[in-house]
């Protein structure tokens, strides 16, 4: 019998997208944020803007062509300021060419922030 943790693995693996690796994070649902992307201790200022695809209360998932690695701390900003933030690295998943999915987990609580930033 396989279990469902090792099946879910397989299928991700399959799927080296967001949803792929959001699999990994029951809690997750789908919030379509966009975001601003800031390595926070990187030489040079750098940023992108993106889509926070699928969060849980502690941990945001989206597609990233920063140079990231594991622990990395990033900032994250909508537009608006309803969530301004910093999250470090948890998970990455490469897809060909440059993009990654990437999972974050916020560095304090914020409760609610999926319905405030929503």
């Amino acid at each position: 019998m396989v279990s469902r943790h090792t099946n879910v693995a397989f299928n991700a693996a399959e799927d080296p997208s967001v949803a792929g690796l959001a699999r990994f994070f029951p809690d997750a649902v789908a919030v379509r944020l966009p975001v601003h992307v800031r390595i926070v201790d990187g030489a040079a200022e750098t940023w992108e803007s993106t889509v926070i695809e699928f969060g849980t209360p502690r941990e945001v998932l989206f597609r990233s062509q920063l140079p990231l690695e594991f622990a990395t701390v990033v900032e994250l900003r909508t537009p608006d300021g309803a969530l301004h933030t910093q999250a470090s690295i948890i998970a990455m998943q490469y897809k060909e060419g440059t993009e990654t999915a990437v999972a974050a987990r916020f560095g304090g609580s914020l409760p609610n922030w999926i319905v405030k930033a929503g």
